[in-house]
């Protein structure tokens, strides 16, 4: 008998009725079923987005409705001026004048073909003597502070006390005691019968009683910054190195100075970019800046002193900014692979 096309099948049995086994063979598919899991395995399944909450966007506005002052604030006053100092030092200005002609990079030219040399020798010197000696004081003034003396509380507010003086105060102070008359220096190496060095007059000597001024004024910070890293370096290194048999020099040598590597790292940056840009001092103790004219003080002397060339005093200031970038930057780079932070 024959089985029309549309009757089915069993399950296992053929056309003539016996039956046979089944097959492992996967069971055919449809077009419409293939077509339909192609369509499901490539259309993949779309995440809906969320929509910012109104908590979230209340804290968006709120951040910038802080920092928004402090922004505009900084742009206007310290990115503003940069890039108009920048334009100033291009251009022949004369202080209080409306006439300004643009000469490029003429007034760099000029610096560096005339004060280069003087001024920024003048700038090294200063800049060397103040933070070695600062940081070599302060950290001999720290070690004593740091063991266990009578009236040693006070003697770290009488180290300190300097640092947070006026400038200007200091420098008058000083200039009485350097006075070669009236002068308390003066009056002292008379008793001893010394000869008295004029001070304000030799420019060798001027910029030495500068940079002692400097740090003396320095070296209260330096020490209190070396002498809290020394209270944070652990009694079981002190004690072993000494169990060990270490004298004072070999454990300071050893184990003090390394782990004082990262206060050093960061005294060396900061008291290296205060001395840069030094001014009270310098302005109160020799207004015309004879042998004590660093770069700071000749651009202001450039601009507000007898020249009034406002774009030459440009010039310098932008090369004290790119100075001080590059230092920065060598320090970051190079100094602090030496530094020890455990």
């Amino acid at each position: 008998m024959n089985i029309g096309v549309d009757e089915a099948v069993p399950v296992g049995a053929s056309s003539s009725g016996m039956a046979t086994p089944p097959s492992s063979d996967p069971v055919p598919q449809t077009r419409s079923t293939a077509t339909s899991q192609i369509t499901s395995t490539a259309t993949p399944h779309r995440v809906p987005r969320r929509r910012p909450s109104r908590r979230m966007r209340r804290e968006a506005l709120l951040f910038l409705a802080f920092v928004a002052p402090n922004a505009i604030l900084i742009a206007l006053f310290v990115y503003r001026p940069f890039f108009l100092n920048i334009y100033y030092s291009a251009l022949d200005w004369t202080l209080g004048s409306a006439n300004a002609t643009w000469v490029g990079l003429q007034n760099y030219v000029e610096f560096f073909t005339r004060d280069a040399g003087t001024v920024l020798t003048t700038t090294l010197i200063f800049t060397v003597a103040t933070v070695g000696f600062s940081m070599l004081i302060g950290l001999g003034l720290a070690v004593v502070l740091n063991r266990q003396l009578v009236g040693r509380n006070v003697a770290r507010a009488v180290v300190f006390a300097p640092y947070v003086l006026s400038g200007v105060g200091i420098g008058m102070v000083w200039m009485f005691i350097f006075d070669p008359v009236t002068g308390v220096l003066s009056a002292v190496l008379r008793g001893m019968h010394l000869p008295v060095p004029q001070w304000f007059n030799n420019p060798h000597l001027a910029l030495v009683m500068v940079i002692i001024v400097y740090v003396w004024k320095n070296l209260g910070y330096c020490a209190v910054i070396y002498l809290a890293a020394l209270q944070g370096i652990p009694r079981d290194l002190l004690e072993a190195a000494a169990l060990d048999g270490a004298s004072r020099r070999r454990t300071f040598r050893s184990v003090v100075w390394p782990l004082l590597s990262p206060t050093t790292f960061f005294l060396t940056l900061t008291t290296m970019l205060s001395s840069l840009q030094a001014f009270d001092i310098i302005k109160i103790m020799t207004p015309l800046g004879q042998g004590t004219s660093t770069l700071m003080y000749s651009s202001y002397i450039q601009a507000f002193g007898t020249y009034n060339r406002a774009g030459y005093s440009a010039a310098q200031s932008t090369v004290l900014v790119v100075i001080l970038l590059i230092l920065t930057v060598i320090q970051m780079r190079f100094l602090e692979r030496r530094v020890h932070y455990s």
